[in-house]
């Protein structure tokens, strides 16, 4: 327990500098690293031509979708022709067509699902030219929809795609990159151009130990809430996480910036009377002298503690998770009980000696929740509970996220709260001073609907074609976890597996591809449509029966409206999986 406290005070420690830095960043402040990065930004303008110009919420997603199709063709042409192409030490081939079809939706969406093996699928080339490198512009594109959607809903324009793009990543995941690069360096972690080394063990058989420029991609794989291993056996692999050490960094390296876009969040609404147009500010001078300042000082308040009601939700359902898990897997398997063994350190079956059961369960509930995709331990061998908590928190989409995903998701369900209350005592919904109308709810209930509808829409799909049964390798309760799982984890952009199934096939490739495409993209547009709408709309003077969204109540209110939502959706499909099977084991 006290490695797990360890990490998450070590978290809200650091969260809280990060969101203000990120903060300035995003609303163009001053920040104390501005005399080195702005020379660096004025030549990427300079090269690229841009002008830094605003953008509709229309432009601002076709840049997004343009710049990351470019970045899709380019990519999927090298992995085709890695083989005749530079850095490639061990001779690895050209990547088969559905497999690299999958693999580069997979990196452009900051999903990172891995249908192959690093070591054995990619060349050095491969692994930077195309997967370390969208791990940055994936993560960057992801950061600049959130900035551009919390710009809009705090008043302010929502900004230049390509010009947050440069921000972040050269203010933030190259340097922050770099650092914690360094850092894995020195506790083990490779980082070398040669080849892999054939060796002879201490038994007289030879074994071959592959290498590569491992901490580059270890480093941007957390930052970036990536997840793409180096190694097939991903972060649980001594070369990839060497030590506990290394295990705490990079947990904190995937959870930091997820948890600083909503502190930025908070910030930007607290703040948003700077970037308010020039009626606002006109009608807040009349309201000065016309001696409202009392009316004045609960508005910021209430603005002020928007970003602390999202950030309490998440964490409070992050802790539930968090327990289930710990405590499901600290229990053990009772069929393994019965067989005499004992199991007294909990189900050790898939994890490291060295991480045991607390940072097992704290990693596989960060990488989930973070939308990371990252593991330390197969979470195919989680207890049934154990394994269920990283799926429902996939499933839900909005425990904290990837890069500012989780935050944009969670305010879809603060949205759909506010309608519901505002339903229930018959008054028009209202949402930070803008009015809540249909256009509005139309594009919320797109967003939360289409998520479960690639799951368990495709989730269906396998189970009812030959195609897809092929895949599952275990029968039963497990084999539909299995199903369930993969299409979560593509839908959430997550990209972490529970690892049984046979998925290098053209179905399990194209399905999960096209899962991880419209989970991405039609969720970010649409969320993107909604801020451009409510930034069109006039602010309306808060009243009595204005509903408080920055109150414990409705932080309460969120998180049974979210719990609610996946109960209604995703219920009948879990009781099938894992509730059945842990039932099966105990009862």
């Amino acid at each position: 327990m006290l490695q797990i406290m360890l990490t998450l005070t070590a978290f809200m420690v650091l969260v809280i500098p990060m969101g203000h830095y990120l903060y300035h960043i995003a609303v163009g402040q001053k920040t104390f690293a501005d005399p080195v990065f702005d020379p660096v930004d004025r030549l990427i303008y300079k090269l690229c031509g841009l002008k830094g110009e605003d953008m509709g919420w229309k432009k601002y997603g076709l840049s997004l979708l343009m710049a990351n199709a470019v970045m899709v063709l380019i990519g999927y042409a090298v992995l085709r022709l890695q083989g005749i192409l530079f850095f490639n030490p061990n001779g690895i081939g050209a990547m088969e067509e559905s497999l690299s079809f999958n693999t580069i939706i997979s990196f452009m969406t900051n999903t990172n699902l891995q249908h192959y093996s690093g070591e054995s699928g990619l060349s050095y080339g491969s692994q930077m030219g195309v997967i370390i490198f969208m791990m940055f512009t994936s993560a960057a594109s992801g950061y600049a929809a959130c900035m551009a959607f919390c710009r809009g809903l705090a008043g302010r324009q929502l900004g230049n795609f390509y010009t947050d793009m440069v921000r972040i990543t050269t203010r933030v995941l190259v340097p922050a990159a770099f650092l914690v690069g360094l850092f894995l360096v020195s506790q083990g972690t490779p980082q070398t151009m040669i080849g892999n080394l054939t060796v002879k063990t201490v038994e007289g058989s030879y074994q071959d130990i592959a290498l590569g420029p491992v901490a580059a991609l270890e480093s941007i794989k957390h930052l970036g809430t990536n997840g793409g291993g180096f190694f097939g056996a991903n972060s649980a692999t001594p070369f990839e996480n060497p030590t506990v050490l290394s295990n705490m960094a990079e947990m904190l390296s995937m959870m930091l910036l997820p948890g600083a876009c909503v502190v930025t969040f908070g910030l930007m609404l607290h703040d948003r009377k700077q970037a308010a147009g020039r009626e606002t500010v006109r009608r807040e001078r009349e309201e000065r002298l016309a001696g409202s300042a009392t009316d004045r000082k609960k508005c910021r308040a209430m603005i002020g503690g928007q970003g602390a009601a999202v950030f309490g939700a998440m964490t409070v359902i992050f802790l539930v998770g968090l327990s289930i898990c710990f405590f499901s897997e600290k229990a053990g398997n009772p069929v393994i009980t019965q067989m005499g063994i004992d199991q007294s350190a909990g189900s050790m079956e898939g994890k490291e000696v060295r991480f045991g059961i607390p940072q097992s369960s704290l990693f596989t509930t960060v990488t989930t929740s973070f939308t990371t995709g990252t593991v330390n331990n197969m979470h195919d061998t989680l207890t049934p509970l154990g394994g269920m908590v990283p799926m429902l928190h996939m499933m839900l989409n909005c425990v904290f996220g990837g890069k500012g995903v989780g935050l944009m998701n969670m305010v879809m369900y603060v949205i759909l709260a506010v309608f519901i209350c505002g339903l229930m005592v018959g008054r028009t919904p209202e949402y930070l001073n803008k009015k809540i109308e249909g256009k509005e709810m139309k594009l919320v209930a797109m967003v939360l609907l289409i998520h479960p509808l690639l799951i368990l829409g495709f989730s269906a799909l396998a189970v009812s074609m030959q195609a897809g049964l092929d895949g599952i390798t275990n029968p039963g309760f497990h084999g539909l976890s299995q199903v369930l799982y993969e299409y979560s984890s593509s839908a959430a952009n997550n990209g972490s597996g529970f690892e049984g199934l046979a998925d290098n096939s053209l179905f399990w490739n194209m399905t999960t591809g096209l899962a991880m495409f419209f989970g991405r993209y039609l969720a970010i547009i649409a969320q993107l449509a909604i801020a451009g709408s409510l930034l069109g709309k006039r602010r309306i003077n808060e009243s009595a029966g204005t509903l408080r969204t920055d109150t414990v109540t409705f932080m309460v209110v969120l998180i049974f409206i979210v719990y609610i939502f996946a109960a209604l959706t995703f219920f009948p499909a879990l009781a099938l999986g894992p509730i059945a099977e842990h039932l099966s084991l105990w009862l």
